[in-house]
Formats: C-alpha cells, sequence, structure tokens
C-alpha cells in the first residue's frame, strides 16, 4: 500500500480524551477515530490487524473442532425472558441497547448470544446421538457501557469471537472445556502475549466455574493475586486467600467508648490507641435490593463486593450516601459500628473478624470508637462470610507462601455453563434408554478489537508501536527518501514490486515528506521491519534494515535482508 494513498494520518498531538498508552496510540498512528462515546471507526491499519487476529481466532478454534457460522445481532425479548436475564440486563445492570421497532416488538442488540445459540442448537439436538456440537461466530457485540474508557477496551461495540460447546453429561462437558483452553492458549502464544490464566467469577453468564486469559500490562485495568510458588492464579474480585492470625489477650476486657477526634483511617486509629491493626475494624453501610447491610472486615482488609453480594443473594449493592449513614448511625462517616444499629440493618461479618478477643471497633458517634468489643457479651454473632477482598502479602488458600498481585488486562473468557440456559429453554435430548435430559453447555469468548488494544498496552515505547509480525497490519514499513531524485525513486519502486512479488506485505511511504517526519511516522505506526531507500542505499542496490524494537539500523544487500524479513516476519514456509 502506497501512504501516500493511505487513509489515516498520524496525529502529533495525544488526544485529550485519551486514557491509556493503548488509547492514545491507536488514535495518534492513524488506526483508528471515535465517532462517538465508546464508537470507533477501525481505519484501514486496524481492519487489517483484527483481520489477522480473527484469523488466529478463526484456525484454532477450526483446530479444536468448532464450526463457525453467523447469528444476528438483533434478537427478540422473548428468547432473553426464556432464559431469566432479561430483567438483569436491561434493568438492572442496564449494559443492553433494548427498544422496540415499527410493530411494537421488544429487541436488543445482542451483548452475547448464549440465548440465540441455544435456541439454535435445541432445534438441532434431539437424541444422544446427535452430541456433541460447538459452534462459534466472530461478530460485533453492542454494551451500553455507562462510561466508556480506554478506548477499544470498554468500548459500547466491539468485535468478539463467542464460541458454545453443548454435550451430553459432565465428562463431555469438562473435554469440550478444556479442548477450548488450551485452544486459548495456542491463541496468545501464536500472537505473542505476555499473559497468564486465572480463575474468575462466572459473573452475568452464570455457570459453575470459568477462568480468564489475562494479558499483563502495569496499566490493565483488572488486578491478578497470583502464588509465585503453587501457581494459584485468580482475578482479584474472585480470588481467595488466608490472613495470619495472631494471639489473642487471655481474657475480654470491659468494652470501653474512646474520644479520637479526626481519627477516620485505621493506621492512625490503631497507632492512637495503641493496639495493632488487625484489632481493628471496619464497617461499611450497603444499601441493597434487600434492604440495608452493614459489612464488617478486619481493619487490615477492605470488603470484595462481588463476594459480599453473593453472600447476600441480592441483586444490587452500593455504599450508602453519607446521609443515609447519618440517619442511621447518628454519626459522620468513619464510626459506624456495628452495636447500636437500628434493627432493621442487617450485619454480617468476614470469618477473620470473628475470634479475636477484644477487638475495636466503631461507636457510631462522631469521634468515638469502641475498643474492647466482644461477641457474645457486646453484640450478638453476626452471620459469618467469606468477603475481604484478597491481596497481595495475604497467605496463599493452597499454600504457605505470599500471594503477589499484577494488572492485566482481559482478552478471553471461558465458561462451564452446565444446564443454566439449556434447562429453562427447554434444550433437551434423550438419553441411550429414551430419558429426557438437558444438555451441558459451556460458552468460550474472546474479544478480538480487545486483543490489538492489550497488544499495544503491552507493546510500546516512548516513540510509538511495536508490533508483533503476526499482528502487525504490514510486515515492512518500506520508507522512500530523496524521491525527487529519478534513480532513487526507480530503486525505491523496485525495492517495493519485489516486496510485494514475494509475498511480503508492505506500506510503502512514497509521501514528499522530510526524513524525520518519515521516521517519526514509522516509529509510531510500529511495524515491525523498517526499510529505507536512500541516495546512501540506491548506489549499492542496498537498503538501510531496522527492526522496530532495536536501536541500530544496518546496510544489507536487498537479497540478504529479504531473507532477514521472511525469516523473522515467518514467512519462508
Amino acid at each position: 500500500m502506497r501512504q501516500s494513498r493511505h487513509v489515516g494520518k498520524t496525529l502529533r498531538e495525544t488526544p485529550k480524551d485519551a486514557q491509556t498508552a493503548a488509547h492514545a496510540l491507536l488514535l495518534r498512528a492513524g488506526f483508528m477515530r471515535q465517532i462517538s462515546a465508546g464508537v470507533y471507526v477501525y481505519l484501514p491499519l486496524l481492519h487489517r490487524t483484527l483481520a489477522k487476529i480473527a484469523q488466529i481466532v478463526r484456525e484454532e478454534m477450526e483446530a479444536a473442532g468448532s464450526e463457525e457460522l453467523l447469528m444476528p445481532a438483533l434478537q427478540p425479548r422473548e428468547l432473553w425472558l426464556e432464559s431469566g436475564r432479561w430483567e438483569r440486563y436491561t434493568a438492572i445492570d442496564g449494559i443492553m441497547f433494548a427498544f422496540k421497532d415499527r410493530r411494537g416488538s421488544q429487541v436488543c442488540l445482542g451483548p452475547t448470544h448464549e440465548e440465540v445459540v441455544t435456541d439454535v442448537l435445541r432445534r438441532e439436538i434431539s437424541s444422544y446421538k446427535d452430541l456433541p456440537k460447538n459452534v462459534f461466530q466472530i461478530q460485533t457485540k453492542f454494551r451500553d457501557e455507562i462510561r466508556p474508557r480506554f478506548g477499544l477496551m470498554r468500548a459500547r461495540e466491539f468485535i468478539m469471537k463467542d464460541a458454545y460447546s453443548f454435550d451430553a453429561d459432565e465428562a463431555g462437558m469438562e473435554s469440550s472445556y478444556q479442548a477450548m483452553r488450551e485452544a486459548y492458549h495456542r491463541i496468545c502464544r501464536r500472537i505473542g502475549f505476555n499473559y497468564r490464566e486465572v480463575e474468575a467469577d462466572p459473573g452475568a453468564i452464570g455457570g459453575s466455574a470459568s477462568h480468564e486469559f489475562m494479558v499483563l500490562a502495569k496499566t490493565g485495568e483488572e488486578t491478578i493475586i497470583h502464588c509465585p510458588n503453587c501457581g494459584y492464579a485468580a482475578n482479584q474480585e474472585f480470588a481467595s486467600s488466608r490472613l495470619e492470625e495472631y494471639p489473642q489477650d487471655p481474657e475480654p476486657l470491659p468494652m470501653q467508648e474512646v474520644f479520637g477526634e479526626g481519627l477516620i483511617g485505621v493506621e492512625p486509629l490503631a497507632e492512637f490507641l495503641k493496639i495493632p491493626v488487625w484489632k481493628t475494624t471496619k464497617t461499611l453501610i450497603y444499601e441493597t435490593d434487600q434492604g440495608v447491610v452493614a459489612a464488617m472486615v478486619r481493619g487490615d482488609c477492605d470488603v470484595n463486593e462481588l463476594k459480599l453480594a453473593k453472600l447476600l443473594g441480592c441483586k444490587t449493592l452500593k455504599l450508602a450516601s453519607p446521609e443515609l449513614i447519618k440517619e442511621l448511625t447518628g454519626a459522620e462517616v468513619g464510626y459506624a459500628g456495628p452495636i447500636g444499629l437500628p434493627p432493621e440493618v442487617r450485619i454480617v461479618a468476614d470469618h477473620y473478624v470473628n475470634n479475636r478477643v477484644n477487638f475495636e471497633c466503631g461507636a457510631n458517634k462522631t469521634n468515638y470508637h469502641n475498643i474492647n468489643v466482644n461477641f457474645g457479651r457486646d453484640l450478638p454473632p453476626p452471620q459469618f462470610g467469606d468477603f475481604k477482598l484478597a491481596k497481595a502479602g495475604h497467605i496463599c488458600p493452597r499454600c504457605e507462601s505470599r500471594l503477589a498481585a499484577d494488572r492485566g488486562i482481559e482478552v478471553g473468557h471461558i465458561f462451564k455453563l452446565g444446564t443454566k440456559y439449556s434447562e429453562p429453554m427447554n434444550c433437551v435430548f434423550l438419553d441411550a434408554e429414551g430419558r429426557r435430559k438437558p444438555v451441558l453447555m459451556g460458552c468460550y469468548g474472546i474479544g478480538v478489537s480487545r486483543m490489538a488494544a492489550a497488544w499495544v498496552e503491552q507493546s510500546h515505547d516512548e516513540k510509538g508501536i511495536i508490533w508483533s509480525p503476526q499482528i502487525a497490519p504490514y510486515h515492512v514499513h518500506l520508507i522512500g527518501l530523496n524521491l525527487e531524485d529519478p534513480t532513487i525513486r526507480e530503486a525505491a519502486e523496485k525495492t517495493y514490486e519485489r516486496l510485494q512479488a514475494e509475498g511480503v506485505e508492505t506500506l510503502f511511504d512514497d509521501r514528499p515528506l522530510r526524513a524525520g517526519e518519515k521516521f517519526s511516522d514509522a516509529d509510531l505506526i510500529g511495524l515491525p521491519i523498517r526499510l529505507t531507500v536512500s541516495r546512501r542505499t540506491a548506489a549499492g542496490q542496498a537498503v538501510e534494515y531496522k527492526l522496530r524494537h532495536e536501536k541500530e539500523a544496518i546496510l544489507l544487500p536487498f537479497d540478504e535482508a529479504l531473507v532477514k524479513i521472511k525469516s523473522f516476519c515467518g514467512l519462508n514456509s
């Protein structure tokens, strides 16, 4: 492609709304343009990269036994009512684009396709002889994000691969799940990601188990908790951990109310009270669809709101407003405690709040704290559960090592759905004995457009993007300098023709610009290899050869450079 004809100008300034390196670089390098909040035009360079990612995904899906189809983005409400997810996706989470068509029927733009694929396959499956089945599609999805951000990371319209397996029994579902899991590892390795597979919460998709594939990046929006010793790894919202436990006081002491003006925060409070931080207690007040809840965690911990919501069995959960906290406790924010709350407030506590003698908690009175508090004497034992947030430094749930934390970008998520959709939607089969049974399902998603952004987030420098040969829009950026000289122009054109004839995808910068501008654009766009034809090279039929990730360029005869290009880009086969 001649750059003089290419659509996608580079930008010298970083757009003001760019929130991450990938967001900024994909805009600056002319890969995409925003058309509205969270909605982007994929310009030619990005379109080529997305096509390459999709092809890798397609090849690995097919190698794992999945068959490609294409389902409609427009879905009828009735299918979502069958599965029981319409209310959650519209009224509770509110992420679905739902509207009425001209006939008055309610429809939505698909954020995912479990309902549609279950409807399709229940018509295809009648007997155990029809199983297993596995299908996938690569298609645009729509989610009405409240705060679209980070460019392609959290967009309202994006490209996704979703696959679905249908099996007769647990062993078959497990086999399908492992086949997809291995395919995801191959996809990540082929693209060249530095990544980690982690245990994850199934969320709104549901099911008994799930794993995420996280690209490691310092700016990743997710926190990964992992053990350097045994290999345990999980998304922080799902992760488990153990806390160090300490010797307790031999006897309960009388509860006391202590004045400590402005002491908000467990560290200054513990220092003032001359107690360890683990003896302090955080009590957080939440509003839920089931009423108000007070959640207690040890002072050196935070609340995992996802786990708390599961313990409570609630659909919505949010921190109470300062006004409501004052109404319930009589105190400003920061002094809430479990003693003396109104009877309608449900109290729950993390397991590690228990088994402490003489602990501290808020006194529900501004500037006051209770010390030497004990369950059974000063307040009834509440409902206990596991909802502390796992953190680096906690003890691994599977061994005695300390956990570590990394940041990551989720690019893939796989789920064991079981009968979550097949039972309510009557996707059943007759087994060998003629008994009706629900099909066991799995689903497997990959963010194709997210993968492009994740690569840029993981692989860039101060000058621009550094693409891998596997997904770069072109293999070579051919830079022509001094093109006003007919001899050099002819040499550059011949180089371009030979590269194309050899199957080397080439972006030819034939624009009448200065060398500095061309080299700056080449670094920004980030193609794997830069070749330069100029006065220095034309006379000897050579090219200046430079890898994007290396600092120095070398002068090579064209044939020798071609061998290197083919080897580096995997074009020898």
